[in-house]
Order: structure tokens, then C-alpha cells, then sequence
């Protein structure tokens, strides 16, 4: 449950019983009808329902009661994992019960079929043509293999709506009457030319029984990401509690508390390491393949799993706090929202049956009065067919199913798109914005250039001003201290260490002063710069910071650091403007700076030295040269441009501020992913096409085959058995090419990794 304003919540639950898009459409104006509901939202792919409403003007029964008034039923939501299998197990009921009615139509139709229809099988005994033995076969299936069927028109008569029960139960039920009629009275009936229809009505619900069965079994597919997800967190924590340990419930870890992991065991809460060391594989959550170190300090996240050490840690984020748990979230609010493509398919279903329903009125109508001997057994079975072949199943399917698939694959691949609207968005983004610092490089500086002067050497150079630099918290220090771990340097001691501001650090050694700054603490100090000058004028113009190292009265060369751009930025800029997508980079760092950064990356469009407040501003005279924009950052003032672009895609490693701004989140930092987030949503949104042009189609071209209208031109009618037959395949055909979108995966284009990093960009500003 999440709460959207002070008085007004939103719960997301199950709903039973749905079956089609004019089920969606009852649910959704049974639940807006109810006082103080601002928001209802009904999705048949997820059978689930999200519900904003006032909760000082209704509550939980209320909603149910609303629900079960129209016909369905307002279940309890899967909010942990034993909930998920419960949800499980009443889908998989569901299935048994669609596989049980299914295989005892198949059975008692199959001898109706045989006997019913002699031009066909010539060879059937003349006791398995008998009305009598056709009636006792096919009653059974017509009331209880097809008993949902009529049990859902009776309901849509009790509210005066229309729905696929509606349309199944009146021509099966017309068929299997007609042909009781016939039985009873045969001399009435035969006399005029009837025959009986109980294949047809037996059959066709028979069909349509095993669509719903095959469906269901699809759709089960389709909710794998999120039972994966949930099962991610283990049952029970170790937790360390008045000096013994204990296993208690995950679900009763409370912040501060001690939680021991040893190797091969899933972390069941987020925290940060107090103690031991080990490597975390986070590829479930983040996709990342290549497994983390972690040791004191770092954050371990719930649902990843522990390789080699053992360590304990410190609970930060506990119950739906966690950072699975807010994935589960994203993911189940993703699937169960609308696209905007949806709105045509939901438009159309609401008015679908009852023109259908005017439609077989009319074949009924136009072949009674005009056709030709047998007039009425035309009229009839051309009828059936129009109601059995137009179920708009496949319509209401045709787009959740595919969001459904889509999103569910992106949380696995480390990519969490928070609505199908913004995955829509996405495949149409024309321009993508990155923020510089901390997204486009790696958020630090490093040491890119060590130039040694007079005969000293680089590591001398290094340990030297290392030596200098030890404690301070200043970045490029902190850059210059880790290149010297790196290389195993000793470094000399130094007393008296002072920072002249200005001009950079002023440190003791026993041989010597040392002095690490800029050209004007150099001067002050009386150091000869000499043939240095050229060479750092050259580093500043390539956006780097330039430190001169001066010991014991002379100076010994120079110490670059810089911003680096991430290994994979230059790739992951390439593929986008292969993709004609246009990249623009927004900073606040200074010109030269940002400038050289971008002609690393491969960027031509740079907006330099924005300030944070008007980077939303910028981001806004971009969506006025008409194309969509998505914008790409990581930090706290980066939130207001990542709300007002058209996507807003927030690296994972960001701020939660930027996360909960953001209409996508990446869990890596690795800038390939939003080559891959735009890969699945052009995917995804073919996929969506595709089942629209398949149900739309189906509708418009085999509707008027049924009612007939190619008889006069070649003879050819088409059987309410065939109709249900590829009512069915219609269905399941949707949600098996929705299915597609669960082999989907990042090209080798964008996954594969660069081998090195570009070294430039500045330390000074965080852009």
C-alpha cells in the first residue's frame, strides 16, 4: 500500500473472474462509481487492479463489495512471497479446472461432432446420429463445461453490459435450444429442413474452453519475473542478538540489528558490512555478472547472494524499505499501468460486443429473410459464428501482456521502468541528455599524467606528494594517495602539513619541504617552473587539474588528475546515434572542461556551466524543438531535469531523490544500459503493434467471412466450429508472441565491455 496524499491511498490487488476487455471496462466503472475512488485501473494481462482513493470516504470493503456487486472478486494482494504462492496455487487451480473441462468437452464432443455431421464422417453408425444419444452428450458440456459462460451473461444481463460470456453463451445457447426444439418436436422442424446443432454448441464451447485453458497457461508465463523476485530474499536472517545467534523471520529484522552471512547464503535485508570481508553476486538484482567486493563500510543489498567470506552487517533497510522490495514494487506498478497505445484497444472493446451483438441480429435477420432453402438453419448458424469468432479477447490482451513480458525482462536485466507509458515514451525519444559527472565519468578523479622533471622519476614524483596528501579528504588528494597504493609505494614521513588556500598544501619531510599546488604557490614561493609551464598549460586545455610537486627547493614535476570518462561511454554513445538518437551533454563544469569530455565520448552537443536550478530549464527549450527527450543523471540536482524530460532515466548508483524522479532506473552505473532500456521498449512497442494489427485484423477481416458475405460470391461459409477455433488461436496467439519478449537480452553491440578508459574531464566541479 502506498500512500499518494495525505488522506488518499492506493492498493494494487488481484481480481477474479476477469476475462476480456468488457470485463476490464465493468470492474474499472463499478470501482469509479464507489464515493471517493479518484483512480481505478484494471489490468487484464496481471488480472490485477490499481485503486487511488480517499480512504476518510471509503476502505477495503467497500472496494470489494463494489467488485463483487458487478460480478468479480477483489482477492488479497501478493505482498510476500507465501502470498505469491498462494496466488500460484489458485492460478494453477484455475488450470486444472480449464485442462479437467477441456478433456471432458474433448470426449463428449468428439462422438457429437462424429454423428452430427455425416458429410463428414459417412462412416459413423446410424445410433451415433441420434438426437437422443447428441442431447445426452452434449448437455454436460453445454452446462457445466461451459457453466462460466452463461454464469457471466446472466451477470452482464443483471447489469446491463456485454461481455465474451455474453456473446459464447447466446450462440451456443441458440444453437443447443434450436436443436432440443428439434429433438422434441422433429416432425415440425424436419419438415421445414432443421437438423440439429448440438456439434456446434458442444464443440464451440469445447474450443473456447481449451483457448482459455492454453491462455492461462501463457499468462502464468508472463508473471515469472515478479514470483523470481519475490523468492529472492530468504525466509529467515541470522541475527546476532544479546551475544547468541538467532534465526528469526525476515520479515522480523529490524533496523540496527546484526545480521551474520556465511558463504553461498542470500542476504536478506540492505545494511552496511561492520565486519569481515567477501565478494557479493548481485547479477539478479543489478545484472552484473562479475561479482563485488565488499569489506567494512560498503552496502550489501537484500537478495543478492554471498560467494566466499563470511561478515556481518548492519540492518539500514528492512521490510518494503528494502531495495528489492522497491524493485517489486517498480515492477508490479509498471505492469499492472497502461500504455498510452492501449487507449485505442480499450476504446474499441467498449463498444465491441454490443455492435456485435447488433451484427448477428442482422445476419440473423438477412439470411432468414433472403437466403436461400434452409433459410432458417443459414440464418442460424451464420449468426452463432458472428458471436463465437468476435470475442475481443486477443484485444484486451494485446497490450498488457506484452508491457507485462517487457517489463518483467528489463528487472532482470537491471533495468526498472516504473510505467508503461514511459516505455512507450522511450522507443520514441529523440534526443537523450546525460548529466556529466558521476554519468557520463565515473564521478571521481584519478591520476591521469605524471611528467617528472630534472632526472626524477614518476614514482618518486608520486610518493613524494602522496606523502603530502596522506589524511586529507580533498578528492584530488585522495587520488593522488590511491595511485600510490596502487604501485606499492613507500611513502617518506611528513610533519607540519598546511593547507594555504589558494595555492594548495605545504607539508615537512626530513630531507625537505614539500609543496603541492598551483603555478601561483610556486612563484610565491620562489620555485622555478622553467620547461614545466608548457606542458601544464597543455593538461589545463585537455580539462585537467594540474598540481606542481616541489621538494626541497626545486620543483620535480607535475601531477595530473582528472574526471575519467566511464570505459563504455564512447560505445554507448556510438549505438545511440546509430539507433538516430541525438546525444546532448548538460554540466555545470566550465567549458574547456566539458568540451573535452564530450569529444572523448564522441558528443557534438555541449551545454556547459548550467547551474543545477536551470538544468530543468534546458532540458525544456530541447522539448521545443519538437522531439521527445529522455534525460540521464545520478544526482540530487539532476531531479528537477529528470521530471521535466519526457523519460527520466536515473543511474542506479544515483540518489534516491534521482530514482524517485526518474521514470526509469538503471541498477548499474554502466551507461550500456540505456542503449539497452531503449532496445526493449522498441521491442516491446513491436510487439504491442503486432498483436494490435493481429486482433484488430482478425476482427475485421473473419466477422464478415461469418456473417456470410462471400457465399454469394464462391459459396463459402464459415463454421461457428471453425469460428471458435480461431477465436481461440487468436487469443493465445497474442499472448504466446507477447512471450517472445522473454528471450529478449541486450545486443552483443551493447554488451559487449571497451577494454579502457578515457582520461579527461576536471575534478573541480561537479557538473
Amino acid at each position: 500500500m502506498e500512500t499518494v496524499t495525505r488522506d488518499r491511498e492506493r492498493l494494487t490487488l488481484p481480481v477474479r473472474g476477469m476475462h476480456c476487455a468488457a470485463c476490464v471496462g465493468k470492474v474499472e466503472r463499478a470501482l469509479k462509481d464507489v464515493p471517493g475512488v479518484a483512480e481505478a485501473s484494471v489490468n487484464l494481462a496481471t488480472e490485477q487492479a490499481s485503486i487511488a482513493f480517499d480512504a476518510g470516504r471509503t476502505d477495503l470493503a467497500g472496494l470489494r463489495d463494489a467488485v463483487a456487486h458487478a460480478g468479480y472478486e477483489l482477492a488479497e494482494a501478493p505482498s510476500a512471497p507465501e502470498h505469491v504462492d498462494r496466488e500460484r496455487e489458485a492460478r494453477e487451480r484455475e488450470q486444472r479446472l480449464m485442462r479437467a473441462k477441456f478433456l471432458a468437452g474433448a470426449v463428449l464432443s468428439l462422438p457429437v461432432l462424429v454423428g452430427g455431421m455425416p458429410e463428414l464422417f459417412p462412416f459413423a453408425p446410424a445410433w451415433l446420429r441420434s438426437p437422443w444419444l447428441q442431447l445426452v452428450l452434449a448437455t454436460p458440456v453445454q452446462f457445466w463445461v461451459g457453466s462460466q459462460f452463461h454464469a457471466g451473461f446472466l451477470r452482464d444481463l443483471r447489469y446491463r453490459s456485454a461481455s465474451m460470456s455474453t456473446l459464447v453463451s447466446i450462440g451456443t445457447n441458440a444453437a443447443f435450444f434450436f436443436s432440443v426444439a428439434v429433438t422434441l418436436w422433429p416432425h415440425r422442424f424436419m419438415g421445414h429442413g432443421a437438423m440439429t446443432y448440438y456439434e456446434t454448441a458442444a464443440v464451440v464451447i469445447t474450443l473456447v474452453v481449451l483457448g482459455r485453458w492454453l491462455e492461462a497457461r501463457a499468462r502464468g508465463r508472463t508473471s515469472d519475473a515478479i514470483r523470481r523476485l519475490m523468492h529472492l530474499a530468504p525466509r529467515t536472517a541470522r541475527v546476532l542478538r544479546d551475544g547468541q545467534e538467532v534465526d528469526v523471520p525476515t520479515a522480523e529484522v529490524q533496523v540496527g540489528d546484526l545480521v551474520r552471512i556465511r558463504p553461498g547464503e542470500r542476504i536478506p535485508v540492505d545494511g552496511l558490512v561492520v565486519e569481515g570481508t567477501s565478494t557479493i553476486d548481485q547479477s539478479m538484482l543489478t545484472g552484473e555478472s562479475v561479482p563485488v567486493a565488499v569489506g567494512p563500510s560498503a552496502l550489501v543489498v537484500g537478495g543478492t547472494v554471498n560467494r566466499t567470506g563470511s561478515f556481518v552487517f548492519r540492518a539500514t533497510r528492512v521490510g518494503s524499505e528494502t531495495t528489492l522490495a522497491r524493485i517489486i514494487k517498480l515492477v508490479e506498478e509498471a505492469q499492472g499501468s497502461r500504455a498510452p497505445i492501449q487507449r485505442l484497444a480499450d476504446r474499441v472493446a467498449a463498444v465491441f460486443v454490443p455492435i456485435v451483438l447488433l451484427l448477428a441480429a442482422l445476419t440473423f435477420a438477412a439470411w432468414w429473410a433472403l437466403g436461400p432453402e434452409l433459410a432458417l438453419m443459414m440464418a442460424l448458424t451464420n449468426a452463432v459464428a458472428v458471436l463465437v469468432i468476435a470475442c475481443p479477447c486477443a484485444m484486451g490482451l494485446a497490450t498488457p501482456t506484452a508491457i507485462m513480458v517487457g517489463t518483467g525482462r528489463g528487472a532482470e536485466h537491471g533495468i526498472l521502468i516504473k510505467s508503461a507509458a514511459a516505455l512507450e515514451l522511450l522507443h520514441r525519444v529523440g534526443t537523450i541528455v546525460f548529466d556529466k559527472t558521476g554519468t557520463l565519468t565515473v564521478g571521481r578523479p584519478v591520476v591521469t599524467d605524471v611528467i617528472a622533471m630534472r632526472g626524477a622519476g614518476d614514482d618518486e614524483i608520486v610518493a613524494i606528494a602522496a606523502a603530502a596528501e596522506q589524511g586529507s579528504e580533498h578528492p584530488l588528494g585522495e587520488a593522488i594517495v590511491a595511485r600510490a597504493k596502487e604501485r606499492g609505494l613507500a611513502l617518506p614521513a611528513v610533519t607540519e602539513f598546511t593547507t594555504v588556500p589558494g595555492q594548495g598544501i605545504d607539508a615537512l619531510a626530513p630531507d625537505g619541504r614539500v609543496l603541492l599546488g598551483n603555478r601561483t604557490m610556486m612563484d610565491m614561493r620562489g620555485i622555478e617552473v622553467g620547461d614545466a609551464e608548457a606542458g601544464a598549460d597543455r593538461l589545463a586545455a585537455e580539462g585537467k587539474t594540474v598540481m606542481f610537486v616541489a621538494f626541497a627547493g626545486r620543483l620535480l614535476g607535475l601531477i595530473a588528475a582528472a574526471d575519467v570518462l566511464k570505459p563504455e561511454a564512447r560505445d554507448a554513445v556510438a549505438e545511440l546515434r546509430r539507433l538516430g538518437i541525438g546525444v546532448v551533454m548538460l554540466t555545470g563544469d566550465n567549458r574547456v572542461t566539458a568540451r573535452a569530455i564530450a569529444r572523448e565520448a564522441g558528443i557534438d552537443r555541449v551545454l556547459a556551466e548550467v547551474l543545477p536550478e536551470d538544468k530543468a530549464r534546458e532540458v525544456k527549450r530541447l522539448q521545443a524543438e519538437e522531439r521527445l527527450v529522455a534525460m540521464v543523471g545520478d544526482g540530487i540536482n539532476d531531479a528537477p531535469a529528470l521530471a521535466q524530460a519526457d523519460v527520466g532515466i536515473a543511474m542506479g548508483g544515483g540518489t534516491d531523490v534521482a530514482i524517485e524522479a526518474a521514470d526509469v532506473t538503471l541498477m548499474r552505473g554502466d551507461l550500456r544500459a540505456v542503449v539497452a532500456a531503449v532496445g526493449l521498449s522498441r521491442r516491446t512497442i513491436r510487439i504491442i503493434k503486432e498483436n494490435l494489427v493481429w486482433a484488430f485484423g482478425y476482427n475485421v477481416v473473419l466477422i464478415p467471412v461469418a456473417a456470410g458475405v462471400l457465399y454469394p460470391i464462391w459459396g463459402v461459409l464459415l463454421s461457428p466450429i471453425l469460428a471458435g477455433a480461431a477465436m481461440a488461436f487468436s487469443s493465445v496467439s497474442v499472448v504466446t508472441n507477447s512471450l517472445r519478449l522473454k528471450r529478449w537480452a541486450p545486443s552483443d553491440r551493447v554488451s559487449r565491455a571497451p577494454a579502457t578508459a578515457h582520461a579527461t574531464g576536471s575534478a573541480r566541479t561537479r557538473g
